[in-house]
């Protein structure tokens, strides 16, 4: 299986910015495109962000231009900078590949007063 641990969330006031990270145990995302998705409470799990081997990317239309997606092969890292928060973002965030695999706890993001 592959794994993949994700952090950086918090609480964080509308309007501020989050950084979250993905780390892989391996080369992944030189292999395999890499996802953000994310579930608030209620609701389905969603495709945020993705990045490609080659670095191209695509976002929800619920966060283009707010949301980047990016990563660093060398540390086996994704990224997904998170600016203009808003409290609808708010959810839990868990990056995978393309193929997935399991889903891991993901990282809390709240985005609050």
């Amino acid at each position: 299986q592959v794994q993949l641990v994700e952090s950086g969330g918090g609480l964080v006031q509308p309007g501020g910015s989050l950084r979250l990270s993905c780390a892989a145990f391996g080369n992944i995302f030189s292999m395999f495109t890499g996802t953000w998705y994310r579930q608030a409470p209620g609701k389905q799990r969603e495709l945020v962000a993705m990045i490609t081997t080659d670095g191209d990317t695509n976002y929800a239309d619920s966060v283009k231009g707010r949301f980047t997606i990016s990563k660093d092969n060398t540390k086996n890292t994704v990224y997904l900078q998170m600016n203009s928060l808003k409290p609808e973002d708010t959810a839990v965030y868990y990056c995978n590949t393309v193929p997935p695999g399991p889903w891991g706890q993901g990282t809390q993001v709240t985005v609050a007063s």
